[in-house]
Formats: C-alpha cells, sequence, structure tokens
C-alpha cells in the first residue's frame, strides 16, 4: 500500500481509459486536470508494461485544453513556434530549467498578488466594486512577465536579428570550448534573469 505522501498511481489501458488506484474508479483526461489544479500529485503509468507515461498524458490535456472550443487558448502562436524550434537546437537542455523555474517564479508572484489584493481590497469589497481596478494590476504583472519572458527565449536564440553568426566568421563552427562558456554565460544570464523575477514580487 503506497505511503500517505507517495503520488496516486494512474493506470492507463489499452483502450485509453485511466483506473486512478488511490480511488478505485475509471477517470478522464478532465478529471485529471483538475487533480493537478488541486495540486493532487499522481503519476500515470501504462497498466501493461508500468512505464511511467506521465509526460504525455500532461502533454495530452494541455493539447485537449488548447482545442477546447468552449476555453481560450493559453499558447500563443510565437511561443509555440519559438518553442519548437529549440527542438534539437544544442540549448535545448537549457530550455526545460529555466522554462521551470520561471512558472514557479510566476506562481508565486501570482500568490503575493492575490495576497496584496485581498489586503487592499479584501474579497466582498472585491465583489462589491467589481474586477476593473484588480484586473488592471494582475494585466501590468502579467505584460511585464510576458516581457521578460520574451527577452529570455530571445537569448536563446541561436542566431541574432541581424542574421549574422553570433561568433566566427561564415560558414566558422564554435569551438567546444567556446559553446561551454557561451552555455556558461546562459546560466549566469538565466540566473540574474532568476533573481529579477524573484525581486518583483517582494
Amino acid at each position: 500500500m503506497p505511503a500517505k505522501d507517495d503520488p496516486i498511481v494512474i493506470k492507463k489501458y489499452a483502450n485509453r481509459r485511466l483506473y486512478n488506484t488511490g480511488t478505485s474508479t475509471y477517470v478522464t483526461l478532465e478529471d485529471l486536470a483538475e487533480m493537478v489544479k488541486r495540486d493532487e500529485d499522481f503519476v500515470v503509468q501504462d497498466a501493461k508494461s508500468g512505464e511511467d507515461i506521465t509526460h504525455s498524458v500532461l502533454t495530452q490535456i494541455i493539447f485537449e485544453l488548447e482545442n477546447d472550443r468552449n476555453g481560450q487558448n493559453m499558447l500563443p502562436i510565437s511561443f509555440l513556434r519559438q518553442l519548437i524550434s529549440f527542438y534539437g537546437d544544442q540549448m535545448q537542455m537549457v530550455v526545460p530549467s529555466f522554462l521551470e523555474q520561471s512558472m514557479i517564479a510566476f506562481s508565486k508572484e501570482q500568490e503575493r498578488l492575490r495576497e496584496q489584493m485581498n489586503k487592499a481590497f479584501g474579497s466582498s469589497s472585491m465583489d462589491m466594486m467589481g474586477m476593473s481596478a484588480p484586473m488592471k494590476m494582475v494585466e501590468e504583472q502579467t505584460r511585464r512577465n510576458i516581457e521578460m519572458f520574451q527577452n529570455a527565449m530571445r537569448m536563446f536564440s541561436p542566431v541574432p536579428p541581424s542574421g549574422k553568426p553570433a561568433a566566427g566568421g561564415e560558414g566558422e563552427t564554435a569551438s567546444e570550448g567556446e559553446r561551454s562558456d557561451d552555455l556558461r554565460e546562459l546560466r549566469d544570464q538565466i540566473a540574474a534573469m532568476q533573481r529579477k523575477i524573484d525581486s518583483m514580487g517582494s
């Protein structure tokens, strides 16, 4: 029997049905999305092989949400294009860590913003006065986050806007040492940006 703090195991069968071993019930992708929103930890395993397929299932949830006609797309086309372009690039290994840390910082910042709004307006006051003022605060914060993220994504671009190679002459390939130096510099820049993101909500 799994320990209390262990993630819930979701079994996926060949017929694509998902079985929650914690509640002994069949669930849907929508149910898993709600579990994510409730911060319930779970892993998805192939029922036959036991392989961990959590990544592919979470990706499928995002796909379904992005294609929900009643919902609203969260991922802009420009972001999707940029993300696709990183696959196979030498900087690919840096991107996941940066995205993860950025989302963690973004979540913490949004939580601080909610607390500030509750202290400033109070839940009942916000309901009575409408959401115009708080929404402006959220929009401004979101705009700043997006600008920072776009700047970071441009930093990863292997070719500068001028179209010229970042180092060396045309057709010249950077040495392993130069690539290592570039990677260290990128990591330093990411760390600096992370500190900036953290300080924005302080």
